[in-house]
């Protein structure tokens, strides 16, 4: 299939590198000269503006991916595309947009006969070896229509041993995407997943804080451990129940330094959580832990311990983000964001 892909970063610009592995044809835009030469040379047709993606694609319907981070500049991405689409042509948005957003942009789009498709997009930096997997929203013949750019992105079956019982389900989740519901469900439940993400690399953080402090010369003598975090997150790996790729990730940055001198501890949140533990008061849903969570990330950026150098370290390992030490205010954050929307990373 065709498709055009705006936003070439570190999610973007690996999902054409896929997809054109797949033998698909990307025609491709960013506001950065440079990402549209690397995939230039890689056999994407680079154009140098919206108006020419919608010019170059030429199969109908036409489909455009949008990568960017959420919020202003994919809502202003997405409101441009409109304008230069043609009835029947598909808007995706694989980043992490707010689920509301999703149900008021497709109802906007289908005045105009656009579709409209939110995709919850999971794979970070390793996506392109690995495959994305995908949680997706949106009228079923358009996501049945968009069905080979999916299977292309995802992991597939792979060597997972395959779930008991599940011979008579639909066999797109085996393989690693998923048609959620409607417009809104994909990015919901993308949402919910980087929520219990927040819970998860807590508790790895919590855990490795505490064997850390072991050696506190606040312990009587003979109760003080010096522990070996390498040796424990690596043995953790082989055979434990609480073994995952975070904890991989954990391993491989505690092989490098096991003091993670590296990582100042200040970790931000992408908004995910924040809108999960919203969607949890609206349902009155109890969610202790990911709430907790979502607190520890506001405490990292007045004080920073290793528990939270463990968190900075799976966030660099799974997205490539890389934290300082300071907050960011909100409004320079946005200005960042639109000023570097082809370097971003909008999906956790």
């Amino acid at each position: 299939m065709e498709i055009g892909v705006v936003g070439l970063g570190r999610m973007g610009g690996n999902i054409s590198r896929r997809l054109m592995k797949a033998s698909h044809h990307c025609v491709v835009f960013d506001a950065d000269e440079k990402p549209r030469v690397a995939l230039a040379k890689e056999g994407a047709t680079v154009v140098q503006s919206l108006e020419d993606l919608g010019e170059t694609l030429k199969e109908r319907p036409r489909a455009v991916w949008v990568m960017l981070p959420a919020g202003r500049i994919t809502e202003e991405t997405v409101e441009r595309l409109g304008g230069l689409l043609e009835p029947n042509d598909i808007i995706i948005d694989g980043g992490n947009s707010f689920y509301k957003d999703d149900i008021r942009r497709a109802k906007k789009l289908a005045e105009k006969s656009i579709r409209y498709v939110d995709c919850g997009t999971s794979g970070g930096v390793w996506g392109i070896e690995r495959g994305y997997c995908m949680m997706i929203g949106g009228p079923k013949e358009v996501i049945d229509h968009l069905d080979p750019i999916f299977a292309a992105l995802a992991p597939g079956l792979g060597d997972i041993t395959r779930t008991p019982g599940r011979a008579k389900g639909d066999p797109r989740a085996e393989r690693g995407y998923i048609h959620a519901g409607p417009s809104g469900a994909g990015h919901f439940v993308k949402m919910v997943h980087n929520g219990i993400e927040y819970g998860l690399m807590q508790a790895y953080a919590e855990g490795f804080d505490i064997l850390h402090n072991k050696d506190s010369k606040d312990l009587p003598d003979d109760e003080r451990f010096v522990l070996n975090m390498p040796d424990i997150a690596e043995v953790w790996r082989r055979g434990s129940v609480i073994s995952s790729w975070l904890l991989d990730l954990s391993a491989a940055a505690l092989a490098k330094d096991a003091q993670l001198q590296n990582f100042s501890g200040f970790v931000q949140d992408s908004g995910e959580g924040r809108w999960t533990v919203e969607a949890a008061i609206e349902e009155a849903v109890p969610a202790e832990v990911l709430s907790t969570a979502l607190y520890a990330r506001f405490r990292s950026r007045q004080d920073h311990t290793f528990g939270e150098k463990i968190l900075s370290a799976m966030r660099f390992g799974f997205g490539g983000h890389i934290e300082g030490s300071e907050p960011i205010a909100p409004e320079t954050r946005t200005k960042k964001l639109q000023g570097r929307a082809a370097s971003q990373n909008p999906a956790e």
